[in-house]
C-alpha cells in the first residue's frame, strides 16, 4: 500500500517552490527562470528541468547538489509545513483504518519528495505512525515514478519476506502520472481528486477507482482491498 504525500495526504502550503528558489539562489547565485511543474513528478525529474530552464550548463552534473541540499534543509521546515499546511480532510482516519485491516496490509509512500522531505511532511501533521517509511520510495531515486515502484516492491519483499508484484501493490495518488506508474508496473491504483487534476482526468488516465477525496473512509478502505468492508 503506498501513498503519494503532497495532495493526497497534505497539502504543505505551497513551500515547495519557494524551497527550489532559495536553493536554486544559494547554488548559483542568481534567481531561476521559474520552477519546473511538479505535480507527480520526482526531484531529479523536477530539478534537471528546472536546470535547463534556467540554463545552467551540464544540468544532470549538478542534480545530486540540489538534492543534497534539499535534504539538509528538510528538518528545518518542519514548523514551516505545520504553520502554513494541513492534513488533508481524512487522511488520518484513512491511514489509521488501512492499519487496522492488520499486518497482512503494509503502508509506506511513493513520493517525488526526497526522503526527509517527506518524512518532515508527514511528521508536522502527525501521519507518520502507521507507515514503514524505511520501504517506501522517493524521488531522489529516479526521474522516472514507475521506477519508484519497483524500488518499494524490492525494499518492501526483503523487509516482509513476502511478493508484493502485480494487484498485491496498490498506489493511491491525485495525478495521471500517479496513476501511469502504477500501470506501467501492474499495480492497482486509486486515484484522488483532491491536487489539480479532475476526477475525470483520472479516471481517464485509468484509475481503477476515483474519490473525491479521502472523507468517506469506508469507500476508500473499499477502493483499495477491491472490496466492500463490513
Amino acid at each position: 500500500m503506498l501513498w503519494d504525500v503532497d495532495y493526497t495526504l497534505i497539502d504543505a502550503g505551497g513551500t515547495g517552490r519557494e524551497v527550489y528558489a532559495s536553493v536554486f539562489r544559494d547554488l548559483f547565485g542568481r534567481d531561476a527562470d521559474g520552477v519546473a511543474p511538479m505535480g507527480g513528478r520526482t526531484e531529479r525529474a523536477i530539478i534537471l528541468d528546472t536546470l535547463s530552464t534556467a540554463g545552467i550548463s551540464d544540468p544532470a552534473r549538478h542534480v545530486d547538489a540540489f538534492v543534497d541540499e534539499l535534504t539538509r534543509r528538510a528538518p528545518e521546515l518542519r514548523a514551516t509545513f505545520a504553520a502554513r499546511g494541513h492534513a488533508l480532510p481524512g487522511a488520518a482516519a484513512a491511514l489509521a483504518a488501512v492499519a487496522a485491516l492488520g499486518p497482512a496490509v503494509v503502508q509506506s509512500v511513493l513520493t517525488g519528495n526526497v526522503p526527509a522531505m517527506a518524512r518532515a511532511k508527514l511528521a508536522a501533521f502527525g501521519l507518520d505512525g502507521h507507515l514503514d517509511l524505511d520501504v517506501g520510495a522517493y524521488g531522489d531515486h529516479h526521474e522516472v515514478r514507475a521506477e519508484l515502484v519497483h524500488l518499494a516492491r524490492h525494499l518492501a519483499g526483503a523487509a516482509y519476506g513476502r511478493d508484493f508484484g502485480g494487484p498485491a501493490t496498490v498506489l493511491v495518488g491525485d495525478t495521471p502520472l500517479d496513476v501511469e506508474a502504477a500501470l506501467a508496473t501492474g499495480a492497482r491504483v486509486v486515484g484522488v481528486a483532491t491536487g489539480g487534476p479532475t476526477a475525470a482526468e483520472l479516471a481517464a488516465a485509468g484509475a481503477d477507482v476515483v474519490l473525491p477525496d479521502l472523507t468517506d473512509t469506508a469507500a476508500v478502505l473499499t477502493a483499495i482491498t477491491g472490496a466492500p468492508i463490513s
